[in-house]
């Protein structure tokens, strides 16, 4: 793989201006990025005209571009396919406003979860409202020329989808032709799935992956867990992964204390992987 498919990302930045972030970034050598969408740095919970523009001139003046755009819907109270409608549908909202800021940020991708339902009712009430709800954010982005990404979460964070065979069917459901696939490297490891199994059943439409250690679960810089991503990205560039690769540590919230260590040691990791040539 090239050292091109690889892009910077926010994660455990959100402890620093964004201005301190992307400047970082750019020192790191990426000229793209996956946008978390958290506060302070651009979220879908306050007006985010004023703050749009501030944060296209600093992306503008580090020579960064928005791959896509990831709003927080784990930890922030949005659930697209939550079992209380008024909450549903707001949440549907805030990702129709997530469309629009990804077009005005020039992003190709609006990344999206399955959300959860609630766990006393049936799972298929939540997979309909999971499905309607995609479809309908997705339609949105559509018309803007945004393209969706999707992504399964571990059990603990949803009902929906949770392994690459649910993805699959999940995908299958939906309308949107265009939306593709994230492999999360740890979600798939919990799932007992396989790199080889996501790409063959997949294909090209996985267009992006989340390089994170784990035991399985955690979320870790590469290196404080226990999993073997020297194979997993092996394995990526022998299926001739086409797309693009960012990390994405969280661990205990320490990483925030120093960001840009953990990334450097992620990169240093990764390297021997990849062609450094364009």
């Amino acid at each position: 793989m090239k050292r091109r498919q690889l892009i910077g990302a926010n994660f455990s930045f959100q402890h620093h201006p964004f201005r301190w972030t992307a400047e970082r970034l750019s020192g790191m050598g990426f000229d793209r990025m996956e946008f978390w969408g958290i506060a302070p740095h651009l979220d879908l919970f306050h007006d985010y005209g004023a703050r749009l523009v501030e944060v296209k001139s600093i992306l503008d003046d580090n020579g960064l571009t928005v791959r896509c755009f990831t709003p927080e819907q784990v930890l922030y109270p949005i659930n697209i396919a939550s079992g209380d409608g008024t909450y549903r549908q707001a949440s549907v909202q805030r990702f129709m406003r997530a469309a629009d800021i990804c077009a005005e940020l020039g992003a190709t991708y609006l990344f999206l979860t399955p959300g959860r339902g609630f766990e006393c009712e049936s799972r298929d009430t939540a997979w309909a409202h999971s499905v309607d709800s995609i479809n309908r954010i997705a339609a949105h982005a559509r018309s803007l020329g945004v393209s969706c990404l999707l992504e399964p979460l571990q059990r603990l964070e949803s009902n929906i989808a949770t392994n690459a065979e649910e993805l699959y069917a999940l995908w299958r459901a939906l309308d949107a032709d265009d939306l593709d696939i994230v492999l999360d490297l740890v979600a798939m490891a919990a799932a007992g799935d396989s790199v080889g199994g996501y790409l063959e059943r997949f294909g090209q439409r996985v267009a992006h992956v989340h390089v994170v250690d784990g035991t399985p679960a955690g979320h870790l810089a590469w290196g404080d867990g226990n999993l073997p991503l020297d194979e997993y990205i092996a394995a990526l560039g022998a299926h001739g992964f086409a797309g693009t690769l960012t990390f994405e540590p969280f661990g205990n919230g320490s990483y925030s204390l120093d960001p840009v260590t953990v990334w450097r040691r992620c990169l240093e990791a990764i390297t021997p992987h990849l062609d450094q040539a364009d």
